[in-house]
């Protein structure tokens, strides 16, 4: 396949930065980050600056890849991470334009590497349970209903990649953050702060430059796990608990 990329490049924060055209030729079968890989491969030995670009696990796990292809965080196929994106997703000859997350609160460092600290920041903030440590309970000291546990683990599957941040109009994270409020929330471990934690949360998040949510839901539609919206629901009705009941 022969491709045309615009990329992005930046060199710091302060940069203007604007969009650089490259032709590379790639096998179908190679990941969209072999792809770069390939690039920067080609750029080095060109004695040219290479394209920097976070990755981590390549495997879908981490969230590390943050890239906006041709509009759409992590790309044109749903529920899939850049580094789990083949380029037999794409034409041949065709142009493909790779950008950094855009948001406030995500600064450029350089290229399409962004500064995601402040999803880290959130969850310093009250993502967390108090737990009793030393000797582990039995498996069944607690019991937990079958549906809560389920939607507990769906909610956790949430990577923290802030494709929803990038997706979303407003610059909202309240995907990501009622991911972690409901995962928590839900079981019984998290109760002790289950309302404090939601007020900590998205004050911190309010804090932080992130914009409101306005429930337009492309948070949803980019979330490569499929993070469901009503997570968001879930987070409000606790927030209106927290506040009536004085946190």
């Amino acid at each position: 396949m022969k491709l045309t990329l615009r990329i992005w490049r930046q060199h710091g924060p302060t940069d203007k930065g604007g969009l650089v055209d490259y032709g590379v030729e790639i096998s179908p079968d190679a990941s969209f980050l072999e792809m770069l890989d390939v690039l920067n491969e080609r750029l080095t030995g060109e004695g040219s600056e290479p394209v920097a670009f976070d990755h981590d696990c390549r495997e879908g796990i981490c969230g590390m890849c943050s890239l906006v292809i041709d509009g759409t965080p992590h790309g044109p196929e749903k529920a899939t991470t850049t580094c789990q994106l083949h380029m037999r997703k794409f034409s041949d000859g065709e142009t493909i334009t790779v950008e950094p997350w855009r948001a406030k609160a995500f600064p450029v460092v350089k290229d399409l590497v962004v500064d995601r600290s402040a999803l880290d920041t959130i969850i310093r903030a009250g993502g967390y349970i108090t737990a009793p440590t030393g000797t582990a309970p039995e498996a069944h000291a607690v019991p937990v209903p079958k549906p809560d546990a389920d939607y507990a683990f769906q909610a956790a599957e949430c990577i923290g990649c802030g494709a929803c941040v990038a997706a979303c109009p407003n610059g909202s994270p309240m995907l990501f953050t009622a991911a972690k409020i409901t995962h928590l929330g839900l079981l019984p471990q998290g109760q002790p702060e289950r309302y404090s934690r939601v007020v900590d949360m998205l004050e911190t998040q309010d804090e932080l430059g992130f914009g409101g949510c306005t429930n337009t839901g492309e948070c949803t539609a980019a979330c490569p796990k499929e993070i469901p919206q009503d997570v968001i629901g879930r987070l409000n009705r606790d927030l209106l608990h927290a506040n009536i009941k004085g946190r």
